[in-house]
């Protein structure tokens, strides 16, 4: 049974548990960011969170952050990058729907927020990875981190790299993590943990929110906040029942990559005060072939034995076109020289001697493959690709035998995702109704929002946690600055 997270009035609180100028929903990368400026704005912050620690989805991630426009790993390490080149690149990536305002406030934004983070005391690396990878597994920071190097978005902005993960080795979401959490005790917010919020409080004649109802504990507590709440609750992934209304391809990913709380309830609640939601079928999905980089020299088929992407893209493009082009069926044609263990544990579908016999093995139809690979191998021989245009760095002709096949298909290989679609905010944070009207007292950051918005197909990693960090400090410093109600 689904709970009901209409508003109610103020009529219905029966008397304030907890008291604050701003209250915050959510502890992870976007309401920790929040609750940091808000409090160092002055304000009196309470952050309610929904487990019994903060860390959110941030913690259980690469901890990747996406950052340019010349920081100082950016210029150490010898690349040349400006505010208008990853502008040009972060509206591709955002996709479709891409909001101009927040394009170029995350942009103009981006070298004061690499260094506020530094601040914080999380240890960026003057190191460069060239390989390409999904992040860096040492401890070096910076990466080609998506699409920058890739058709067609390298033929509308020049690349850079702009993925920096933490100079820790590994996933280091955690690690980043408690830096926010530390700041945000330092910066002196309050933290009520086990704290699941589940309505909020409107007047309902100027639709002003001023409050909200949360269950602390087996407890139904009311909470006032007397300048503005944030919503920072997380996605919908874990919401079978909202990813088949919103967002059915999300539904073939086995692994969830979020935390368990991201159940859409902190969406529901801002809806349930009359906001509007968009961006709601957009996602990742990441079946990683690599690293080994080498994997991007190899040819991805679909059950017809076609190509039907260049396999050079980002992880998140690939995995896209698997699922939309190719149905869920699809392999890897490797031979021994280029293949190696990925990440993401690829069985081996088959291996045979040639490729008509490869061809047979995975039940293609006969004669399909063996004209896919002479076609590729031809027009790589002299470092090309008229079909899909794949970076000549990554054109090689498939050599001799023997060829395999990595199992890439959704029944057999790990589809790992987590949702985009959310609230709509403006850049500020304030959150807008259907008629793009600001709901008073309400904002909002994170996977929650629709942020920039993102898809998965231009997506590029460390976009999630830089644009739920960079707006979630936004959000902080503007419910900070509001009048306060009566």
């Amino acid at each position: 049974m689904t709970t009901d997270t209409t508003a109610v009035p103020p009529s219905a609180v029966p008397g304030w548990n907890h008291e604050a100028d701003v209250v915050i929903v959510g502890h992870g990368g976007a309401g920790a960011s929040a609750a940091i400026e808000a409090a160092r704005a002055g304000a009196d912050v309470l952050v309610l969170e929904r487990m019994t620690r903060g860390g959110g989805t941030t913690a259980l991630s690469t901890g990747v952050v996406y950052f340019g426009g010349g920081t100082r790993v950016q210029r150490a390490c010898g690349f040349e990058d400006t505010v208008e080149e990853m502008a040009k690149h972060v509206r591709l990536a955002a996709g479709r729907h891409a909001d101009e305002d927040k394009v170029q406030a995350f942009c103009e934004g981006s070298v004061e927020h690499f260094e506020w983070m530094c601040a914080l005391g999380v240890d960026f690396a003057d190191s460069y990875v060239a390989e390409k990878t999904t992040h860096p597994f040492g401890e070096e920071t910076l990466f080609y981190s998506g699409n920058e190097k890739a058709h067609p978005f390298v033929e509308h902005a020049r690349p850079a790299p702009r993925g920096h993960k933490p100079a820790r080795p590994g996933e280091v979401g955690g690690y980043l993590m408690e830096f926010f959490l530390r700041a945000t005790h330092e910066a002196g917010a309050r933290v009520l943990n086990e704290c699941r919020v589940e309505r909020l409080v409107q007047d309902p004649a100027t639709r002003r929110v001023v409050g909200l109802v949360a269950d602390h504990d087996g407890t139904t507590v009311h909470v006032r906040a007397r300048r503005g709440v944030i919503l920072a609750a997380g996605g919908f992934i874990m919401n079978k029942a909202m990813l088949a209304e919103h967002a059915p391809d999300l539904l073939d990913c086995n692994w969830e990559a979020a935390s368990p709380a991201d159940d859409g309830l902190g969406i529901r609640v801002g809806q349930g005060a009359g906001a509007d939601v968009a961006n709601m079928s957009e996602g990742l999905a990441v079946n990683a072939i690599y690293p080994p980089g080498t994997h991007c020299m190899g040819v991805l088929v679909d059950e017809r034995g076609q190509r039907f992407v260049n396999e050079d893209a980002y992880v998140g493009r690939t995995t896209d076109a698997m699922l939309r082009r190719a149905g869920g069926r699809c392999w890897l044609i490797l031979d021994d020289e280029i293949h190696g263990p990925t990440q993401a544990f690829h069985k081996v579908a088959a291996v045979e001697a040639t490729i008509a016999d490869l061809e047979a093995a995975l039940g293609i139809p006969d004669g399909q493959l063996v004209h896919t690979v002479d076609t590729y191998n031809r027009f790589a021989a002299h470092g090309e690709d008229p079909l899909f245009h794949k970076a000549p760095e990554f054109l090689r002709p498939l050599g001799e035998g023997p060829y395999g096949a990595l199992d890439c298909t959704t029944a057999g290989s790990i589809y790992a995702g987590f949702t985009f679609g959310g609230l709509v905010t403006r850049a500020s944070g304030e959150v807008l109704d259907p008629t793009g009207t600001a709901i008073p007292g309400l904002y909002a950051a994170g996977r929650v929002s629709a942020g920039l918005p993102l898809e998965g197909r231009t997506y590029a990693s460390g976009l999630s946690i830089g644009d739920a960090t960079f707006f979630g400090r936004v959000a902080g410093r503007t419910a900070a600055g509001a009048a306060p109600h009566d």
